[in-house]
């Protein structure tokens, strides 16, 4: 990955980007929230144009016609007791939180009045963001922005956090202000018991990540307890080894019948809403469904695709939710225009020999 991190530019950085958004739109994704790391040139030298990164994200979402919660990442050391970062990922660094926040309310100047992006901003994890800083983007954020953090995702994370600090890392982010509505905690693979409790009174919510938790082998969070607890759950693609929402939202309960071994913990109704409209209210964007003053973000199903055909004449939806895979996806609207039609995205052969000629 820092390899390859280490060779983009801002023209591959959008090819690269425009590629994956156009396959994510095939799959029925119709916003994508992009933890945005790389921001600079080698060395941690800025562009030009500081967010030169940014913007190219932003065109690429825009050429494959869904919409961006560019959630602009802060990452500053390596671990607790502000580890030094390696060459590579001084790409990702600002120096200093004071630089860091300047170059993200450049980014919500120049995107305010866009009805098909928000920005957000993304603390990394409590090993990679000192408290002093998190401190600072409290103050700053005051609650108006989606803020997006890595927490718990695996073990040993928790040991060096509670070393460090005496607590966990949620209990790092509800000390330093950072815990509330506009949060989302992403993975939460490892949260202990009072941190469910914290996070369920303060309002944050949890992005669940199962195909990469699953591939990296860093467990079984606890979807059931935190919904118990009233903690509203989304899902993310994270690693892109499967762009596939149709895996993620139901790895939510498979993954629960695992490590609690019961069936029938979530309803298809609820691993829909994680897909769909939590995920979208999680990335800032206003009015999700069919109903008037929504925007018309919708995909069609392929009933009779060899996964669905006959699995949803009963119970369609939970038909849907347990059998359909991305490959049913047939047509996708975002604001209303067609997008995909008939499995097919009009730029796809495009973008894939636009990525094949650069080389990357």
């Amino acid at each position: 990955m820092y390899r390859f991190a280490e060779m983009l530019t801002p023209e591959s950085y959008e090819q690269v980007a425009t590629a994956v958004y156009t396959e994510m739109a095939m799959a029925g994704v119709t916003t994508v929230g992009e933890f945005h790391y790389l921001h600079h040139q080698r060395g941690g030298v800025p562009y030009t144009d500081p967010n030169e990164m940014g913007h190219a994200l932003i065109r690429a979402a825009r050429a494959a016609g869904i919409n961006i919660a560019l959630l602009d990442a802060g990452y500053f050391a390596t671990g607790f007791g502000d580890a030094p970062l390696d060459e590579v990922q001084t790409r990702f660094s600002d120096g200093s939180g004071e630089r860091w926040l300047e170059r993200v309310d450049a980014l919500v100047s120049a995107y305010r009045a866009d009805p098909d992006v928000r920005i957000g901003i993304a603390p990394h994890s409590v090993r990679a963001v000192p408290e002093a800083v998190m401190i600072s983007v409290a103050e700053w954020h005051d609650g108006l922005l989606p803020l997006h953090i890595h927490v718990s995702e695996q073990p040993e994370e928790n040991r060096a956090c509670l070393e460090a600090t005496t607590l966990t890392p949620s209990g790092v982010i509800d000390r330093v202000g950072l815990l509330g509505p506009a949060t989302t905690l992403v993975h939460a693979t490892h949260v202990t018991g009072r941190d469910i409790e914290l996070i369920a009174m303060s309002g944050a919510d949890v992005c669940y990540c199962a195909t990469t938790e699953r591939d990296l082998g860093d467990g079984l969070g606890p979807s059931a307890q935190l919904a118990e607890a009233g903690v509203s759950l989304s899902v993310g693609s994270d690693s892109h080894a499967v762009i596939d929402l149709f895996e993620e939202m139901r790895g939510i309960e498979l993954h629960a019948r695992l490590s609690g071994g019961r069936r029938g913990l979530f309803a298809p109704e609820a691993l829909l809403a994680a897909a769909t409209s939590n995920g979208s209210s999680s990335l800032g964007f206003s009015g999700n469904g069919l109903e008037i003053g929504s925007p018309a973000d919708f995909v069609v199903i392929q009933p009779d695709s060899p996964r669905l055909s006959g699995a949803i004449d009963d119970d369609g939806l939970a038909g849907v939710v347990f059998a359909a895979t991305a490959a049913d996806v047939s047509d996708v609207f975002v604001g209303g225009r067609r997008v995909v039609g008939d499995g097919e995205h009009p730029d796809w052969d495009r973008a894939r020999r636009a990525l094949e000629v650069s080389g990357l």
